[in-house]
């Protein structure tokens, strides 16, 4: 079960609301779905988590903590899926969010070689920045969505699965009752 092999690695609730660089956000932390794994809780983190991963901007983890905290929904889980940009990722991710803004806006790509430099910031950024938000935008709305829905169905997929595995064991039992009840005398 996915749910146990994550509650796992979770803090208990009363170590993070005591942890001493926490406490200036007083009672925000103690709400119960920052850490309980439950539909809601995370599905609300992947809309949080998927959506800044895909918004360019420093302290990601940070802004995924914050909003995960002032909706309510599973902290650690919005700000692990912030890492689905990573250093390693970040660079063919951004660039077809620019590709897409580019399309978007009806404008032909540009050619520009990549570097993370602030030089590079200040000579090319300007040329680029509309589509590559806008791109960037669509990609956090669309993959925001569509992870709320896929923890949703996937949920509630297993919550059914496991309704019939105990209904099945449940008849299973209730046969066995009654051939042990009613079978032959010897």
């Amino acid at each position: 079960m996915p749910k146990r092999i994550i509650k796992r690695f979770l803090p208990h609730h009363d170590k993070i609301r005591e942890h001493k660089n926490l406490k200036i956000l007083g009672t925000l932390l103690h709400d119960p779905n920052l850490l309980h794994l439950n539909r809601r809780s995370v599905s609300g983190a992947f809309a949080v988590g998927l959506f800044i991963a895909w918004i360019p901007v420093p302290f990601q983890m940070l802004l995924s903590a914050i909003i995960a905290i002032f909706v309510r929904v599973n902290l650690p889980i919005s700000v692990a899926l912030v890492w689905l940009t990573n250093p390693l990722t970040m660079p063919p991710l951004f660039y077809l969010a620019y590709s897409v803004g580019s399309w978007v806006l009806g404008e032909e790509p540009k050619n520009i070689q990549f570097e993370m430099s602030m030089e590079w910031l200040n000579q090319s950024l300007h040329t680029v920045w509309q589509p590559f938000l806008l791109g960037s935008l669509i990609f956090g709305v669309v993959s925001s969505v569509l992870g709320t829905l896929a923890v949703r169905a996937l949920w509630r997929l297993k919550v059914v699965q496991n309704w019939n595995d105990r209904k099945e064991k449940r008849l299973a039992k209730r046969l066995q009752a009654l051939s042990n009840h009613t079978g032959p005398k010897t």
